[in-house]
Protein backbone atom coordinates (compact mmCIF):
# COMPACT_ATOMS: atom_id res chain seq x y z
CA UNK A 1 0.00 0.00 0.00
CA UNK A 2 1.67 3.22 -1.10
CA UNK A 3 1.04 6.93 -1.28
CA UNK A 4 1.08 8.64 -4.66
CA UNK A 5 4.45 10.27 -5.41
CA UNK A 6 2.56 13.48 -6.22
CA UNK A 7 1.06 13.62 -2.71
CA UNK A 8 3.03 15.97 -0.47
CA UNK A 9 3.54 15.57 3.25
CA UNK A 10 2.11 18.40 5.31
CA UNK A 11 -1.03 20.49 4.69
CA UNK A 12 -2.70 20.51 1.27
CA UNK A 13 -6.07 21.31 -0.31
CA UNK A 14 -8.27 19.34 -2.71
CA UNK A 15 -11.11 20.68 -4.81
CA UNK A 16 -14.20 18.44 -4.73
CA UNK A 17 -17.72 19.08 -6.04
CA UNK A 18 -19.17 21.89 -3.95
CA UNK A 19 -16.23 22.38 -1.59
CA UNK A 20 -12.50 22.69 -1.05
CA UNK A 21 -11.06 20.24 1.49
CA UNK A 22 -8.10 20.92 3.75
CA UNK A 23 -6.07 17.81 4.57
CA UNK A 24 -2.73 16.78 6.01
CA UNK A 25 -0.35 13.85 5.43
CA UNK A 26 2.24 12.82 8.02
CA UNK A 27 4.54 9.83 8.48
CA UNK A 28 5.43 6.91 6.23
CA UNK A 29 4.06 3.47 5.51
CA UNK A 30 0.55 2.25 4.66
CA UNK A 31 -2.04 5.00 4.31
CA UNK A 32 -4.31 5.41 7.35
CA UNK A 33 -7.16 7.91 7.18
CA UNK A 34 -8.47 9.21 10.52
CA UNK A 35 -11.99 10.65 10.24
CA UNK A 36 -13.37 12.43 13.30
CA UNK A 37 -16.83 13.50 14.41
CA UNK A 38 -18.36 16.55 16.06
CA UNK A 39 -15.96 19.45 15.83
CA UNK A 40 -13.16 17.11 14.80
CA UNK A 41 -10.98 18.69 12.17
CA UNK A 42 -7.48 17.66 11.08
CA UNK A 43 -6.01 19.13 14.26
CA UNK A 44 -8.25 17.24 16.69
CA UNK A 45 -5.93 14.22 16.39
CA UNK A 46 -2.82 16.18 17.40
CA UNK A 47 -2.02 13.79 20.27
CA UNK A 48 -2.95 10.56 18.46
CA UNK A 49 -1.13 11.00 15.16
CA UNK A 50 2.45 11.16 16.54
CA UNK A 51 1.99 7.65 17.95
CA UNK A 52 1.11 6.30 14.49
CA UNK A 53 3.43 8.04 12.05
CA UNK A 54 6.32 5.59 12.48
CA UNK A 55 4.10 2.84 11.03
CA UNK A 56 1.59 4.68 8.82
CA UNK A 57 1.22 7.63 6.52
CA UNK A 58 -1.60 9.29 8.45
CA UNK A 59 -4.17 11.31 6.53
CA UNK A 60 -6.37 13.74 8.48
CA UNK A 61 -8.76 16.32 7.08
CA UNK A 62 -11.30 19.00 7.90
CA UNK A 63 -14.71 17.62 7.02
CA UNK A 64 -16.48 20.01 4.64
CA UNK A 65 -18.01 22.86 6.60
CA UNK A 66 -15.36 22.70 9.34
CA UNK A 67 -12.36 24.99 9.88
CA UNK A 68 -10.41 25.36 6.63
CA UNK A 69 -12.64 23.23 4.35
CA UNK A 70 -14.81 25.70 2.47
CA UNK A 71 -18.30 25.25 1.07
CA UNK A 72 -19.65 26.79 -2.12
CA UNK A 73 -23.09 26.96 -0.46
CA UNK A 74 -22.53 27.35 3.31
CA UNK A 75 -26.20 27.19 4.33
CA UNK A 76 -26.79 23.79 2.76
CA UNK A 77 -26.63 20.55 4.77
CA UNK A 78 -24.18 18.00 3.36
CA UNK A 79 -25.50 14.44 3.34
CA UNK A 80 -23.44 11.58 4.70
CA UNK A 81 -23.21 10.08 1.22
CA UNK A 82 -21.65 13.38 0.05
CA UNK A 83 -19.21 13.24 2.97
CA UNK A 84 -18.33 9.71 1.85
CA UNK A 85 -17.75 10.93 -1.71
CA UNK A 86 -15.40 13.57 -0.30
CA UNK A 87 -13.38 10.82 1.36
CA UNK A 88 -13.47 8.79 -1.86
CA UNK A 89 -11.99 11.74 -3.77
CA UNK A 90 -9.47 12.45 -1.05
CA UNK A 91 -8.18 8.88 -0.96
CA UNK A 92 -8.07 8.70 -4.75
CA UNK A 93 -5.94 11.85 -4.78
CA UNK A 94 -3.26 10.43 -2.50
CA UNK A 95 -3.18 6.69 -3.27
CA UNK A 96 -4.27 4.18 -5.91
CA UNK A 97 -4.28 1.26 -3.45
CA UNK A 98 -6.71 0.20 -0.69
CA UNK A 99 -6.38 2.33 2.43
CA UNK A 100 -6.91 1.80 6.14
CA UNK A 101 -9.45 3.97 7.94
CA UNK A 102 -10.28 4.84 11.52
CA UNK A 103 -13.73 6.40 11.64
CA UNK A 104 -14.92 7.82 14.95
CA UNK A 105 -18.63 8.43 15.57
CA UNK A 106 -19.85 10.40 12.53
CA UNK A 107 -16.56 9.50 10.83
CA UNK A 108 -17.46 5.83 11.27
CA UNK A 109 -20.77 6.34 9.46
CA UNK A 110 -18.94 8.10 6.64
CA UNK A 111 -16.61 5.10 6.44
CA UNK A 112 -19.55 2.68 6.28
CA UNK A 113 -21.07 4.63 3.38
CA UNK A 114 -17.69 4.61 1.63
CA UNK A 115 -17.28 0.85 2.07
CA UNK A 116 -20.71 0.23 0.50
CA UNK A 117 -20.38 2.76 -2.32
CA UNK A 118 -16.77 2.04 -3.29
CA UNK A 119 -15.98 -1.60 -2.49
CA UNK A 120 -12.29 -2.24 -2.11
CA UNK A 121 -11.17 1.35 -1.63
CA UNK A 122 -10.70 0.49 2.04
CA UNK A 123 -8.88 -2.64 3.14
CA UNK A 124 -9.93 -2.19 6.80
CA UNK A 125 -12.39 0.19 8.43
CA UNK A 126 -12.31 0.51 12.21
CA UNK A 127 -15.76 1.95 12.95
CA UNK A 128 -15.70 3.34 16.48
CA UNK A 129 -19.22 3.77 17.88
CA UNK A 130 -20.95 4.94 14.69
CA UNK A 131 -23.74 7.46 15.24
CA UNK A 132 -26.16 5.56 13.02
CA UNK A 133 -29.71 5.10 14.33
CA UNK A 134 -30.61 3.03 11.25
CA UNK A 135 -28.50 0.18 12.66
CA UNK A 136 -30.95 -0.22 15.55
CA UNK A 137 -34.32 -2.01 15.81
CA UNK A 138 -37.26 0.17 14.78
CA UNK A 139 -38.43 1.21 18.24
CA UNK A 140 -34.97 1.99 19.52
CA UNK A 141 -34.10 3.77 16.29
CA UNK A 142 -37.14 6.04 16.61
CA UNK A 143 -36.33 6.81 20.24
CA UNK A 144 -32.76 7.83 19.49
CA UNK A 145 -33.76 9.82 16.42
CA UNK A 146 -36.09 11.80 18.68
CA UNK A 147 -33.20 12.23 21.09
CA UNK A 148 -30.93 13.58 18.34
CA UNK A 149 -33.66 15.89 17.06
CA UNK A 150 -34.11 17.17 20.60
CA UNK A 151 -30.39 17.90 20.92
CA UNK A 152 -30.49 19.91 17.71
CA UNK A 153 -33.52 21.85 18.89
CA UNK A 154 -31.81 22.58 22.21
CA UNK A 155 -28.87 24.02 20.29
CA UNK A 156 -31.09 26.10 18.03
CA UNK A 157 -33.18 27.44 20.91
CA UNK A 158 -30.61 27.88 23.69
CA UNK A 159 -27.19 27.76 22.07
CA UNK A 160 -24.06 25.69 22.41
CA UNK A 161 -23.67 26.08 26.17
CA UNK A 162 -26.99 24.32 26.70
CA UNK A 163 -26.49 21.71 23.97
CA UNK A 164 -23.00 20.45 24.85
CA UNK A 165 -23.89 18.88 28.25
CA UNK A 166 -26.92 17.21 26.65
CA UNK A 167 -24.76 15.81 23.84
CA UNK A 168 -22.27 14.45 26.36
CA UNK A 169 -25.03 12.70 28.32
CA UNK A 170 -26.40 11.18 25.12
CA UNK A 171 -22.97 9.73 24.28
CA UNK A 172 -22.36 8.39 27.79
CA UNK A 173 -19.72 11.01 28.62
CA UNK A 174 -19.39 12.57 32.08
CA UNK A 175 -16.91 15.45 31.56
CA UNK A 176 -16.48 15.93 35.32
CA UNK A 177 -15.39 12.32 35.82
CA UNK A 178 -13.73 11.54 32.49
CA UNK A 179 -10.25 10.09 32.93
CA UNK A 180 -7.50 11.17 30.54
CA UNK A 181 -3.87 10.39 29.89
CA UNK A 182 -1.42 12.97 31.25
CA UNK A 183 0.24 15.61 29.09
CA UNK A 184 -2.48 16.12 26.50
CA UNK A 185 -2.40 19.18 24.27
CA UNK A 186 -4.94 21.72 25.55
CA UNK A 187 -7.89 22.06 23.19
CA UNK A 188 -10.04 24.84 24.65
CA UNK A 189 -13.47 25.66 23.28
CA UNK A 190 -12.12 28.54 21.22
CA UNK A 191 -13.84 30.38 18.39
CA UNK A 192 -12.95 27.77 15.77
CA UNK A 193 -14.19 24.86 17.87
CA UNK A 194 -17.39 26.71 18.71
CA UNK A 195 -17.99 27.33 15.01
CA UNK A 196 -17.28 23.68 14.22
CA UNK A 197 -19.59 22.41 16.94
CA UNK A 198 -22.26 24.82 15.77
CA UNK A 199 -21.96 23.47 12.23
CA UNK A 200 -22.12 19.92 13.56
CA UNK A 201 -25.28 20.60 15.59
CA UNK A 202 -27.03 22.53 12.83
CA UNK A 203 -26.06 20.44 9.81
CA UNK A 204 -24.38 17.13 10.64
CA UNK A 205 -26.98 16.06 13.22
CA UNK A 206 -29.61 16.78 10.57
CA UNK A 207 -27.61 14.66 8.10
CA UNK A 208 -27.71 11.77 10.60
CA UNK A 209 -31.48 12.14 10.92
CA UNK A 210 -31.84 12.18 7.12
CA UNK A 211 -29.34 9.39 6.54
CA UNK A 212 -30.01 6.66 3.99
CA UNK A 213 -27.59 4.04 5.34
CA UNK A 214 -28.98 0.63 4.37
CA UNK A 215 -28.34 -2.13 6.93
CA UNK A 216 -28.95 -4.74 4.22
CA UNK A 217 -26.11 -3.30 2.14
CA UNK A 218 -23.88 -3.24 5.22
CA UNK A 219 -24.58 -6.92 5.82
CA UNK A 220 -22.96 -7.70 2.46
CA UNK A 221 -19.68 -6.18 3.68
CA UNK A 222 -19.04 -9.41 5.58
CA UNK A 223 -17.96 -10.92 2.25
CA UNK A 224 -16.46 -7.81 0.67
CA UNK A 225 -12.81 -6.78 0.21
CA UNK A 226 -13.23 -4.37 3.14
CA UNK A 227 -12.80 -5.74 6.64
CA UNK A 228 -15.08 -3.79 9.00
CA UNK A 229 -14.21 -3.75 12.70
CA UNK A 230 -16.91 -2.62 15.13
CA UNK A 231 -15.10 -0.78 17.92
CA UNK A 232 -16.41 0.23 21.35
CA UNK A 233 -15.01 2.48 24.05
CA UNK A 234 -14.08 0.61 27.21
CA UNK A 235 -15.87 3.07 29.49
CA UNK A 236 -18.87 3.90 27.28
CA UNK A 237 -21.97 2.79 29.24
CA UNK A 238 -23.70 -0.25 27.78
CA UNK A 239 -27.01 1.65 27.48
CA UNK A 240 -25.51 4.62 25.57
CA UNK A 241 -26.79 5.20 22.05
CA UNK A 242 -23.35 5.19 20.42
CA UNK A 243 -22.32 1.90 22.05
CA UNK A 244 -25.62 0.30 21.06
CA UNK A 245 -24.97 1.29 17.44
CA UNK A 246 -21.50 -0.27 17.54
CA UNK A 247 -22.87 -3.47 19.03
CA UNK A 248 -25.65 -3.57 16.43
CA UNK A 249 -23.07 -3.16 13.64
CA UNK A 250 -21.14 -6.19 14.90
CA UNK A 251 -24.34 -8.24 15.08
CA UNK A 252 -25.25 -7.21 11.54
CA UNK A 253 -21.82 -8.25 10.24
CA UNK A 254 -21.75 -11.45 12.28
CA UNK A 255 -18.53 -10.44 14.04
CA UNK A 256 -17.41 -9.59 17.53
CA UNK A 257 -16.48 -6.15 18.79
CA UNK A 258 -13.08 -4.71 19.64
CA UNK A 259 -12.68 -2.65 22.80
CA UNK A 260 -10.56 0.50 22.80
CA UNK A 261 -9.25 2.54 25.76
CA UNK A 262 -11.42 5.38 27.03
CA UNK A 263 -14.99 6.09 26.06
CA UNK A 264 -16.64 7.60 23.01
CA UNK A 265 -13.73 10.02 22.56
CA UNK A 266 -10.98 7.61 23.56
CA UNK A 267 -8.80 8.63 20.62
CA UNK A 268 -8.49 12.11 22.15
CA UNK A 269 -8.59 11.27 25.88
CA UNK A 270 -6.24 8.24 25.71
CA UNK A 271 -4.23 8.76 22.50
CA UNK A 272 -1.18 6.67 23.44
CA UNK A 273 -3.15 3.63 24.57
CA UNK A 274 -5.63 4.09 21.73
CA UNK A 275 -2.83 4.12 19.14
CA UNK A 276 -1.35 0.97 20.64
CA UNK A 277 -4.71 -0.79 20.45
CA UNK A 278 -5.33 0.46 16.91
CA UNK A 279 -1.99 -0.88 15.74
CA UNK A 280 -2.88 -4.28 17.19
CA UNK A 281 -6.29 -4.33 15.50
CA UNK A 282 -4.72 -3.28 12.19
CA UNK A 283 -2.10 -6.00 12.49
CA UNK A 284 0.95 -3.80 13.10
CA UNK A 285 3.16 -3.31 16.15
Amino acid sequence: MSVSPTALLGPSVLRVPGATLHYRLEGSGPLLLVSQSGDGDADRTVDLVPHLTDAFTVLTYDRRGLSRSRLEHPGRTTSLTEHAEDVHCLLAAVTDEPALMLGCSLGAVIGLHLAVRHPGQLSTLVAHEPVAPRLLPAGERARHERELAGLRETYRADGLAAALPAVARSLGIDPARQATEPGLTPQPMDERRRANFGYFMEHDVLAVLQDTLDPRALATLAGSPTRVVAALGETTPTHAFDRRCGTALAELLGTGTETFPGGHNGNTTHPRAYATRLRTVLGTT
